[in-house]
């Protein structure tokens, strides 16, 4: 059965990267319905985007709801004249792709997807190859994550280990074959519905980070898999929303991180990634301390750098 496809792009603050990743759409060959859940911009410039791309639906939130709220909300629009009321997934295209508004999808790269999901009947979410704006392969292939994961985000000082399975990489990344993994990013994900169905929408309890990470956990939990297909190519600008708050941002990030154990992972897993990362937070204050000494950051940025570290070092 050919599969019938719909967008849905999360925006916030960047009206010139989402004009760039909605005109990249046209090119492609795949019937679109595309979905724009805008979480509450300051800058209004997004709005004059409506009117440039008449064939989208936009939202407009009075406040950001986060991520994946706003996904579901997206969504959740995506259905022909169902209730709100009705079950996530009911009158839905047969695949949803989640897509950040600072990508621009290559030629050719949704049809590549598709039709992977169309050929392989029991892969519930498809991730492509990202690029930096400059063309270099941007990692996009992980493992769940894991303790040696956590001392690696702290701690890069091994070299070659650093890129590997060791840190949740896949050297087939570099590769021209599709590959099965445990999650992609989030900046690029194509879903089946009828696996997004199976498990439920994302969880509404991450703000921002690790909420496709938990889908794909679950995914993989109910029997689904998860492939990288390098044929697809999205160059990924990366993070220009978020760094407009970045040191909230890494507070979230860090959030994200316990709710995601706390769900799924053992206790003890959860009190050994507190301690390395209570340790990594002490190492980056101390270097951030030397910077500010040697003039490469501010006096304001310490502090704010500082009392983001000691947030995250007081989840639990």
């Amino acid at each position: 059965m050919r599969t019938s496809l719909a967008v849905v792009i999360v925006h916030y603050n960047t009206p010139d990267l989402l004009r760039g990743c909605l005109r990249s759409l046209r090119d492609c060959a795949v019937p679109l319905q595309v979905v724009v859940v805008d979480n509450a911009s300051t800058d209004r410039a997004v709005e004059g985007l409506a009117g440039e791309f008449p064939a989208a639906r936009f939202a407009w939130n009075t406040e950001n709801r986060g991520y994946a709220a706003a996904n579901n909300q997206g969504i959740r629009l995506l259905r022909s004249a169902a209730p709100q009321e009705e079950a996530l997934g009911a009158g839905l295209p047969s695949a949803i792709l989640l897509l950040n508004p600072d990508t621009v999808v290559q030629r050719g790269a949704l049809e590549a997807l598709t039709a992977f999901l169309e050929s392989h009947p029991r892969v519930g979410a498809v991730g492509p190859r990202l690029l930096n704006p400059d063309g270099s392969l941007q990692e996009n292939a992980f493992s769940f994550p894991t303790l040696p994961m956590s001392f690696f985000d702290f701690f890069p000082l091994h070299g070659r280990l650093y890129g590997s399975r060791l840190n949740g990489r896949f050297p087939q990344m570099r590769g021209a074959e599709p590959f099965p993994i445990d999650h992609p990013l989030g900046a690029c994900l194509l879903l089946r519905t009828e696996a997004l169905q199976a498990v439920g929408p994302l969880d509404e309890g991450y703000f921002v980070y690790v909420e496709e990470v938990d889908l794909c956990y679950r995914l993989k939990k109910a029997g689904w898999e998860v492939w990288h297909v390098p044929a697809a190519r999205v160059v990924h600008y990366g993070g220009q929303s978020t760094k407009q708050v970045s040191e909230r941002m890494l507070v979230e990030l860090h959030r994200s991180r316990y709710r995601f154990f706390h769900k799924y992972y053992p206790p003890a897993f959860t009190c050994c990634h507190r301690q390395i990362t209570r340790l990594g937070l002490w190492r980056r204050g101390r270097q951030d301390r030397q910077a500010c000494a040697r003039g490469e950051i501010t006096a304001a940025q310490l502090r704010a750098r500082l009392a983001a570290y000691r947030e995250i070092a007081a989840l639990r």
